[in-house]
């Protein structure tokens, strides 16, 4: 049986139907000539709505190197979604979106970026960007957050910690070791949503200009307060903003330098666990002395072979440590490794701490990945399931060169116990890639590479929203012939989050064709935002552009009613709507074609076994086979 939740459907999407039979289907049909079974759809609980677009929407901006303060075009490539609430209800709050892609602007600042805007709902419950005037001066809906004269300057913003108390930080990733790397040429993604359109030549590099050593002003890090450093090093910090101001506060050099990708903060303030996406990479805990002061903390990496209540070794946070890299700090002290470790997320209701390690095909050292390279210069020791993986594949451990961990899985720690497990793997995983695996016998439900995760509330249970990346299409990852990416967004059931399969993941919807989709945070007790990244330049706008995007109608879902059971597949072929994901299913994988009422053919499906209507208007469709069998459906 299968499990689905209400799909809200994004332009631009299509199922999957790309085999090359050939079945003709007439143009038109004489809609009379036949009697067919007919099908109802009511209407989806889930609506959608676009909020924000990059490279599209306008960006105020403040005085930034010797220019005035004044507009800009936003950058692209959204990426974390962060969320604070607000607390005197004259609206709902501010939303911060990063962006990770990385190029020189005279006005917004060199290096990454991040957007701040404050949001209100209207009478029908649609998302309002609110006008504001900032302490700045600064007037507007989309604020530019300023890096440049603060912290001097900001890298590749990846994902980040929206706390549970408001505060909001974004990790700087792409760990840079050299002054070079911070300003590394000519930006060869120009379009494809990646830079607004003709950029003048200043726009079309990345990188960073000012390559000139940085002098720190942190007073509350005395450390390395007023030191002088190469500019490199004053990158891959977590750094905290300040969204309603739209500028940053500080960079937390006191957590480290690293590759920082997630964070999530416990509701009492004392614990920040942090992922950081490395080849491989350790599991990062930062407890705060104060609850909420993290200018004072101790930083710890995991160990899982060690006793309990001795899993968690502190750092010598000396100035090396801070500047120079946690990582190798974490090898020295004998952490676990892991595999890319992403998003991080903490179920409220259990306290359980949920990460995406996202997986790679091959480490940055050679075919396969480093674990034994990094074990054999270290005291580190291996994560053990990815022990058992490797040998469940053939290999005696995770050492041999050829071990690749492809798909990636969602992991969680239980602070009660300090046990690390498997909350789900990706796949099914298929052992001789995608060669074999052709869209008509492709599962109906595949996970590979999650990297965003957050909690969703539905009804008082909590579910993991886990997003995908997609590293690549091989392995199974798409199907054979099909080199177009479809990132998904799902939901986990957490009191089903140890040892789950990918039959028990609920799918909420994919987003426009080439597009990652992450940074999805639930906003109130209907609406989630999600962003789409990076998506192809042929898509229809806005979704040629990275976008934020609202999904209302969570507060009508009833988990017990709108997580449904689809039927099995019956032996003859047979077709059952699904009412509230509006999509519709056959029982077998056929050719047919989409027609409206009027008998005009609207498309042809090859190889499929369902097609999603969520995009489709209110009205009557029929849907032919390669048979000639006919099916009538209404969609209300």
């Amino acid at each position: 049986m299968k499990n689905f939740l209400l799909l809200a459907a994004f332009c631009g999407l299509t199922v999957l139907g790309y085999a090359q039979s050939q079945v003709a289907f007439d143009e038109e049909l004489q809609i009379s000539n036949f009697a067919p079974q007919e099908f109802v759809l009511p209407p989806s609980p889930l609506t959608t709505q676009v909020i924000f677009v990059g490279g599209y929407d306008i960006v105020q901006t403040t005085p930034t190197y010797g220019n005035p303060a004044g507009r800009a075009i936003a950058k692209e490539w959204h990426d974390f979604i962060g969320f604070t609430p607000d607390s005197s209800g004259s609206s709902l709050g501010w939303v911060t979106v990063n962006h990770e892609m990385i190029y020189q602007d005279d006005r917004i600042g060199d290096g990454g970026g991040m957007t701040a805007f404050r949001i209100e709902k209207d009478a029908n419950g649609e998302i309002v960007v609110m006008d504001q005037t900032l302490e700045d001066g600064r007037q507007g809906q989309f604020f530019n957050i300023d890096f440049v004269n603060t912290v001097g300057e900001t890298g590749m913003n990846c994902a980040g910690i929206s706390a549970p108390n408001g505060r909001i930080w974004t990790a700087e990733e792409w760990f840079r070791s050299s002054t070079g790397s911070i300003n590394n040429g000519s930006f060869s993604g120009v379009g494809g949503g990646n830079l607004p359109s003709n950029p003048s030549p200043e726009r079309a590099f990345q990188g960073v200009r000012d390559t000139s050593m940085f002098t720190i002003n942190a007073p509350e890090f005395p450390l390395v307060d007023g030191k002088t450093i190469p500019k490199y090093q004053n990158f891959n910090y977590m750094v905290e903003v300040d969204p309603k101001q739209a500028v940053a506060i500080r960079k937390q050099y006191n957590w480290g330098r690293a590759g920082w990708e997630g964070g999530a903060i416990t509701p009492d303030g004392k614990y920040a666990y942090l992922g950081i996406d490395g080849v491989p990479a350790p599991w990062v805990r930062v407890t705060a002395t104060t609850p909420w002061d993290f200018t004072d903390v101790t930083v710890e990496v995991y160990k899982h072979d060690n006793p309990q209540g001795q899993r968690w070794i502190a750092i010598d946070m000396n100035e090396d440590n801070m500047l120079g890299g946690l990582t190798n700090a974490a090898w020295a002290a004998g952490a676990t490794m892991y595999m890319r470790n992403e998003w991080v997320a903490i179920d409220p209701a259990t306290g359980i701490v949920y990460w995406t390690e996202t997986g790679r095909d091959s480490g940055s050292s050679g075919p396969g990945i480093v674990f034994p390279a990094v074990a054999a210069a270290s005291n580190a020791v291996i994560a053990p399931h990815h022990t058992a993986l490797a040998q469940e594949r053939g290999f005696a451990d995770a050492t041999d060169p050829n071990y690749q961990d492809y798909y990636g899985r969602v992991l969680y720690y239980d602070p009660a116990t300090e046990e690390v497990g498997v909350a789900i793997d990706g796949g099914p995983y298929f052992e001789n890639g995608s060669s074999e695996i052709d869209e008509a016998n492709y599962p109906d439900k595949h996970l590979s590479n999650p990297d965003g995760l957050n909690i969703l509330t539905i009804g008082g249970k909590s579910f993991l929203m886990i997003q995908e990346d997609l590293n690549g299409s091989s392995f199974g990852r798409m199907p054979n012939g099909i080199s177009n990416r479809l990132c998904e967004l799902y939901l986990l059931a957490a009191d089903n989050a140890k040892d789950a399969s990918v039959d028990d993941l609920v799918r909420i919807t994919a987003i426009p064709a080439g597009a990652e989709i992450t940074g999805a945070i639930q906003i109130d007790d209907n609406t989630i935002l999600v962003n789409s990244q990076h998506p192809n330049a042929n898509n229809p706008f806005p979704y040629n552009h990275s976008v934020t995007m609202a999904i209302h109608g969570f507060a009508s879902a009833n988990v017990t009613t709108d997580l449904i059971e689809a039927p099995e597949a019956a032996k003859s072929l047979t077709v059952y709507p699904n009412p509230t994901t509006r999509e519709v299913f056959l029982s077998e994988t056929t050719d047919f074609a989409l027609y409206n009422v009027n008998g005009q053919r609207l498309k042809v499906y090859r190889n499929a076994n369902h097609a999603d209507l969520g995009n489709f208007a209110a009205g009557t469709y029929y849907i032919i086979t390669a048979k000639k069998e006919s099916y009538k459906i209404i969609v209300q």
